[in-house]
């Protein structure tokens, strides 16, 4: 089996799971490791955007207050709504938050969201490679100033995602993808 081989399965195999076994633990120590992958991620000029925020226990319930209470700020009042924003960081018993660094070159502060991004791919196959399931969330929430300042964010910086991370309670078909056609241009 070639690296080709191997980095094809896990990317074959990744899936958006938050079917979690809340009795498991995750070790922090695993997290912080797949956390430091998301800097191998490309990012152009060098400029090192990444902030990341694991967040566990009941800091969990903090967050999903950040959330309903940015949802209840934006004119939402349905109870079930703001229930379900309370809770649903509880299905998971780690939530790691990334965000990107604003720069006020607007090129730069677009490249380091895309920074960003590739790192949160990272997490999420090495997340796979290490048996853990993930998912990747945004939403309203990622905008919301309390939620943002949960994660040590700045007014101009950008939470990119929001991700659950656990051990698996099962598995999650796969949903298949379309056959992507690749163009060749020669001349």
């Amino acid at each position: 089996m070639t690296e080709l081989d191997v980095v094809e399965d896990v990317i074959r195999r990744r899936r958006s799971n938050l079917r979690m076994d809340m009795s498991r633990d995750v070790d922090p120590d695993l997290v912080e490791r797949l956390c430091r992958l998301v800097a191998w991620a490309p990012n152009h000029k060098a400029t090192s955007p990444w902030r990341i925020t694991m967040i566990t226990g009941d800091a969990r319930a903090r967050l999903g207050e950040a959330a309903a209470g940015g949802a209840m700020r934006a004119g939402v009042t349905d109870e079930p709504t703001l229930r379900k924003l309370r809770t649903k960081y509880l299905r998971a018993p780690v939530m790691v938050l990334i965000g990107a660094a604003a720069d006020p070159d607007p090129v730069l502060h677009a490249e380091n969201r895309d920074a960003a991004s590739a790192g949160v791919q990272n997490l999420l196959l090495a997340a796979t490679a290490a048996g853990l399931a993930s998912y990747w969330s945004t939403g309203a929430a990622a905008s919301d100033p309390e939620v943002k300042g949960l994660a040590d964010l700045g007014e101009g910086d950008q939470l990119v995602g929001i991700v659950y991370l656990g051990w698996p309670a099962g598995d999650v078909e796969s949903p298949g993808r379309d056959e992507l056609v690749v163009r060749r241009l020669t001349e």
